[in-house]
């Protein structure tokens, strides 16, 4: 039965409600700059709801709007280089930034703007997710911004996130066997980010491995091949990398949760669009 809403026992209530109540409690912010993916699956769309599910105030910085679904992309569109300086000035002139996470940027010009800009005003933790080629097969960089990417960004990232493709592009080498793999994140820190993730996906073989590598030495993380195809699985780790490090989590930390996500989220994937590839849930925290 409902309390009178002038009784002592209702004020009572309202009081404590008041004193428990995170109304107006700044937020941690976590900024993904990266492209619009209209279907949902993957890119900012994917980026911004992993960010909730970790209880984060996402932030976005939009450097490319495609038409896409489940099947193909259409058409991209690249947003100009202006644009995206001032989403970047906005953000930072505003909100309490925690971590980075850049995905997909589409050009060379667009990878100096962003390179440049973060080299001056940002502080804290950046995870890059060299976004080269999608899911579906579409070229997402062109060829010679893959100089700009490895020269301007590579070395202001603390994590870098590549595929085996992109560790491929990027070596300029086939990697064929598990010890290929290793060998590549050795030298793709050569390449100066603080620590490379070196994923193993698209690698044959169960169970697949992903492999951490810093200064410190190589963290390995394994989990059984599920027999399904999925959107969106290199944004929302390197997604929920950077909401760890944002939450004050050491690199192996953030990925050992961020790892632990995804899976959460592999096993619960469901049928978004006509194709056979599956789309990604908020995962669980991790916690």
């Amino acid at each position: 039965m409902p309390m009178p809403r002038g009784s002592a026992a209702a004020k009572s209530a309202l009081r404590k409600n008041n004193k428990n109540s995170t109304a107006g409690k700044r937020a941690v912010s976590v900024l993904t700059i990266a492209g619009s993916d209209s279907g949902g699956c993957a890119g900012t769309q994917a980026d911004l709801k992993t960010f909730a599910a970790m209880g984060l105030h996402g932030l976005s910085v939009i450097t490319a709007i495609t038409a896409q679904n489940t099947c193909e992309i259409v058409s991209v569109h690249r947003v100009p280089i202006k644009q995206v300086e001032q989403q970047l000035q906005a953000l930072f002139a505003d909100f309490d930034i925690a971590a980075v996470k850049i995905g997909m940027l589409g050009s060379a010009a667009t990878i100096r703007a962003v390179a440049s800009f973060l080299r001056e005003h940002c502080r804290v933790p950046i995870v890059l997710d060299p976004v080269i080629v999608s899911s579906s097969g579409s070229r997402l960089l062109p060829a010679r911004a893959l100089v700009a990417l490895r020269e301007e960004l590579v070395p202001v990232a603390d994590i870098l996130t590549p595929n085996v493709p992109e560790a491929s592009a990027f070596l300029g080498r086939l990697l064929i066997t598990p010890q290929d793999l290793r060998n590549a994140s050795r030298d793709l820190l050569g390449l100066g980010a603080k620590s490379v993730l070196l994923k193993g996906g698209h690698h044959e073989g169960d169970p697949v491995c992903d492999y951490l590598i810093d200064a410190s030495g190589t963290n390995t993380f394994c989990h059984v091949r599920l027999p399904i195809l999925v959107r969106g699985t290199g944004c929302v780790l390197s997604a929920a990398i950077a909401a760890g490090l944002a939450q004050g989590r050491t690199r192996v930390a953030a990925v050992r949760v961020a790892e632990e996500y995804l899976q959460d989220a592999l096993r619960r994937a469901y049928r978004a669009g006509k194709s056979a590839f599956l789309t990604l849930p908020p995962g669980l925290t991790g916690e």
